[in-house]
Formats: C-alpha cells, structure tokens, sequence
C-alpha cells in the first residue's frame, strides 16, 4: 500500500476484485439455505417444540425435533445436540470416545490435529484420562506438500489395530490448506474400498455451511461441532453436536449422561428456541463470514502479506491465515480487531496462557457470547512465524470496518 493511500480507497479496490467471489458465495447460501429449509419442514417444527424441560429431560419433543433437524440438514441417522457440550473439543472427545475401545488405533490422516485435541488424545499432559491412557494408540500421517491428504501413504500405513480414520477439515494453528469435501470424499472412498470396515470420523468445526455440502454426505460416519462456532449464527449462547451414523451417536449420548441413559437424558431447560433460530440462520451468517475473510484475505494479500487461502481459493471453512511474521504485528492486529469489537472494545488483549494450548496465545473476542467464534474474533500462539487467525463475523460490515482500522494499525507498527 502507497503511504499516503487510504485504507477505504484499498478496501474499495478490493471489493471490485471480489465481486465473483462474493457471488459465489451467496449461491452457497442460497442452496444451504434451501437444505436447511427442507429439514425444518420434514421435521414439521412448530412452536410447541421451544419449550423446554427441568431435570432428567425425559420425553422432550423439542430436543427429538431439534435432533432430526440436524440430522436432515447433515444426510445424517441420527444427531445428538445438546447445550451441555461445552465446546468443539468437547463434542469431538465425545465422539471418538465413543467410537473408540482400547486396544483400538486412532490414524488422523490430515497432520498433527488442533492443540486442544493433543491433551484428550494424551500427546501431552497425564492423569486426565486420555485416550492415550485408556488404551488408545494413535498415529498420524502429513499432508503431502500440496496440501492433499496422501492417500497411498495412508492406504499403506494402515495397519491392523486401526479403527477410526480422523480427518480435522480446518487448519487449525497451522499454515496449511483446509480440507475440502472433495477431498474428504476422495480420501473415504479410496480407504473405505481397502478397509470397509473403517469408521470415519471428521472434526468439522469452522466448516459447516461454507461449502453446500457436509462430510457425512461424502462418506464420514460421524461428524462434530460447536454451537458457538457456525451451526449457532452467533445467538446460540452454548452447546455442540455429534452427528453421523446412529449406532455411533448412541454410543457419543452415552459418554454424555451414561450407559442405559444415552439421548433419552438431558434437560433442554429454556434453550431450544435459540438453537432451532440459530440453526435456520447460520447459512446467512457463515455466508457474510466467508464474504468478510475473502476481504482480510484480498486487503493483507495487497498489502504485501502471505496469506492463506487466497481470495481465488475454494472456501472450506471460515478461518482466514495472515503471516505476519512479527510478535509486535501480530498482537497489533489482534488488539485492533478487539477495538472494533461491539463488546470489550475498551479491553486490551495481551499474550496469555489458555487453557488447552501449548503456547501463550493473544486473542481478540469481542464477542457476545464467550468464545463465540462465529463472531468476528482473531487469535494466534505467540509462536513462529506468528500468523493471526481471523474468523467469524455476524455481518460483513463489522468484518469491512475492522480491516479498515487494521490497515491503518498496521501502517504504523514497523
């Protein structure tokens, strides 16, 4: 950017660029929308199933509602949603709790998985009852320098312990490319025709809506999330789900409440108005979202920073990547997108230990709900070569006014 350009003047110029983009965005919400329709009406919702109930939970017609709604929109059996899931992490431990006994191996085919996920497979910590430590083996295989998932070398290393294929669609703290559904849907098919027997497990948090299809309509058995990520459009104040095979969501209710117990417990108390609204909206918020990364992608791009994806790139989740390659820039960046925060503007976020990752990490959430990530927030682990992670956004508006601020931030910080 020329020293004396304006920091609208480049937005502007970039938004002529993304016109095609963000059209093809809007037809993927449209079409998500449409399949979201669909299943509220197979469920035949009605307002009878928003009230909702006190201590054991049993019979709940809204929960069972809410549960087939999922279900439909994801082509899946069954679906378990609850606001007792505290969070992704939560839901994918739920999952593959269930899905896995000991003696078992957990093969992830994407890479290394997210930070909060090393300590509930038992990469690291002890005495919190890992998999590891309950008997779990696991194994994992890089991507290959494309970003593909290397299907021979994952067809080659199977071996006989192994039952459940991981596949995390986002990137995660990594420089490196989300997974697609078609290439999701590649790798299934072609592991899934050497070993049938394999289940197939997809971490999707970050990535629901963004394309018009999920990784249960591509092969996975069984997929997570949260609700404070995409499936809640940022006014479902808590929750995940699981969703996928039936026998397998059973299995995931019953490491929620209990054996005998399953989905048939739970008390849904005064929440299943939110989570059936956030659920019709999500389409439209994810989609003003993606619009919102595809400008921080095409404004850092011009400004000369390497960036990941690319604003030509196919979208498979929400997460846009910026390298900054400083410490100072990094936090800059995150404490201007938290000044332009509806909530917490006032707050300067400073490099700190989180719960569940290994590095300090700086993280700009002004958000309604807490770590709402559907929510225009930013984070990154202060680590090399320090890359922001920006997210979210309920209106592309907020997304535009904070890279606006952040070019002009930027252009003062060496």
């Amino acid at each position: 950017m020329r020293q004396a350009e304006a920091p609208e003047s480049v937005v502007a110029a970039v938004e002529e660029r993304l016109d095609a983009a963000f059209k093809a965005v809007q037809a993927v919400e449209w079409k998500n929308t449409r399949r979201v329709l669909g299943a509220f009406q197979a469920a035949r919702v009605g307002e009878e199933h928003f009230a909702g109930t006190t201590g054991y939970g049993h019979d709940d017609l809204g929960r069972e509602c809410l549960e087939s709604v999922v279900a439909g929109i994801f082509g899946a059996e069954a679906a378990l949603v609850r606001g007792s899931i505290a969070s992704g992490t939560h839901a994918i431990a739920l999952a593959l709790f269930g899905a896995l006994a000991p003696g078992q191996e957990l093969f992830s085919i994407t890479g290394h998985p997210y930070d909060t996920l090393e300590e509930v497979i038992g990469l690291r910590g002890s005495g919190q009852g890992s998999l590891a430590e309950w008997g779990v083996r696991y194994r994992e295989i890089d991507l290959l320098p494309t970003g593909e998932i290397d299907i021979e070398g994952c067809i080659a290393a199977l071996s006989d312990h192994t039952s459940v294929i991981a596949i995390q669609r986002s990137r995660g703290y990594a420089w490196r490319p989300s997974q697609s559904m078609a290439r999701i849907e590649r790798a299934i098919a072609a592991l899934r025709a050497v070993r049938p027997e394999l289940v197939f497990f997809v971490d999707n948090c970050y990535g629901e809506f963004v394309e018009d299809r999920e990784p249960t309509h591509v092969g996975a058995d069984l997929v997570a999330g949260s609700l404070i990520k995409n499936p809640g459009a940022g006014i479902v104040p808590a929750g995940g789900y699981v969703a996928g095979r039936a026998d397998l969501v059973h299995r995931a209710a019953c490491r929620l409440t209990a054996p005998g117990i399953g989905a048939a417990g739970g008390a849904t108390l005064d929440g299943l108005r939110l989570m059936f609204q956030g659920l019709f909206l999500a389409p439209h918020v994810v989609s003003e979202a993606v619009k919102g990364a595809l400008l921080a992608a095409g404004v850092l791009q011009a400004l000369g920073y390497d960036i990941d994806p690319l604003p030509t790139d196919t979208r498979t989740d929400i997460i846009q990547a910026i390298r900054l390659g400083d410490a100072k820039r990094l936090v800059t960046f995150c404490q201007t997108v938290q000044q332009t925060s509806p909530v917490h503007a006032h707050v300067v976020p400073e490099p700190a230990v989180v719960p569940g990752y290994e590095d300090d990490v700086v993280m700009a959430a002004g958000t309604f709900i807490e770590g709402s990530t559907i929510e225009l927030s930013c984070d990154g682990p202060l680590r090399e070569p320090f890359i922001a992670y920006w997210q979210g956004g309920l209106s592309y508006g907020h997304a535009r006014e904070a890279i606006i601020r952040v070019v002009r931030a930027l252009a003062g910080t060496p």
